[in-house]
């Protein structure tokens, strides 16, 4: 059996793998980013690796001078807000314990006593509704979807997060569950034409716009989940086929699926 020599190159990166043959056997070399260089032939079951863990910590948002006061100073102004916030998702997301004792109300709009000393001056909090970048703090996902080639323009500044959701109270997607009906009318306060109504309806209106189109971003044109002919045979599947051409139901689709139609 051949050796190990720890002198041998590696990836540039140090932790990558190189193939050594000795003209029988194929044998693989690793190495950790501690230094260690070890050997396994590849007939082996067993896999070693080495790599460092990453995590991420989220803060809450900070305002120069302010500090946290707790939800209930809110209540003060904001009653209605106050009193249905218990039913909102956001709501379920507080942890329980003295490490959460302030975070609320201003783990989204930062701490608030400059804003409660003022008497509620709208420059001393933070308003997510003008500016998404509160939202991406958690949504880092959602960030990353509306900066697709196709996006809802909510960080040009035309669109807030707050148009589609409502954090304070109740689901934050509207309309979700079995309310169908009122997730379309959500995207039907700009897209006025698309709610209809229609002579021949598509049927997939029943399930809502989100089962064609990605409501943050796609790299498809006009938000579609997916191009062309991809997208309607994701439920138009029960396709017939005959000599040169091809049937969806009972009408010819041949020559609709060569011009992507």
């Amino acid at each position: 059996m051949p050796t190990c020599n720890p002198a041998s190159p590696m990836n540039q990166n140090g932790t990558g793998v190189k193939l050594l043959r000795d003209g029988k056997s194929w044998m693989r070399t690793h190495r950790c980013q501690a230094g260690l260089v070890f050997c396994v032939p590849l007939v082996a079951a067993v896999v070693i690796s080495c790599g460092t863990v990453t995590r991420s910590l989220l803060a809450p948002p900070q305002i120069p001078g302010a500090t946290y006061v707790g939800s209930e100073a809110c209540e003060q102004c904001h009653q209605d807000i106050y009193r249905g916030f218990n039913t909102a998702t956001h709501y379920h997301l507080k942890a329980p314990g003295d490490n959460a004792r302030n975070i609320g109300c201003e783990s989204c709009h930062g701490p608030g006593s400059l804003h409660v000393e003022s008497g509620g001056a709208p420059n001393t909090i933070l308003n997510p509704r003008k500016s998404p970048e509160t939202c991406f703090q958690c949504h880092l996902d959602k960030q990353a979807e509306f900066n697709l080639p196709s996006h809802h323009p909510v960080i040009e500044g035309k669109v807030s997060c707050g148009d589609c959701h409502n954090p304070h109270k109740g689901s934050v997607i509207e309309g979700g569950g079995t309310e169908l009906l009122s997730q379309n009318e959500i995207c039907a306060k700009c897209h006025t034409a698309q709610l209809g109504p229609f002579v021949f309806e598509h049927e997939a209106m029943r399930e809502g716009c989100t089962t064609c189109h990605a409501p943050h971003g796609s790299v498809n044109a006009r938000l579609l989940i997916a191009r062309n002919a991809t997208l309607c045979l994701r439920c138009h599947f029960q396709q017939q086929t005959t000599t040169g051409k091809i049937y969806i139901g009972t009408q010819d689709h041949t020559s609709f699926l060569s011009r992507g139609t």
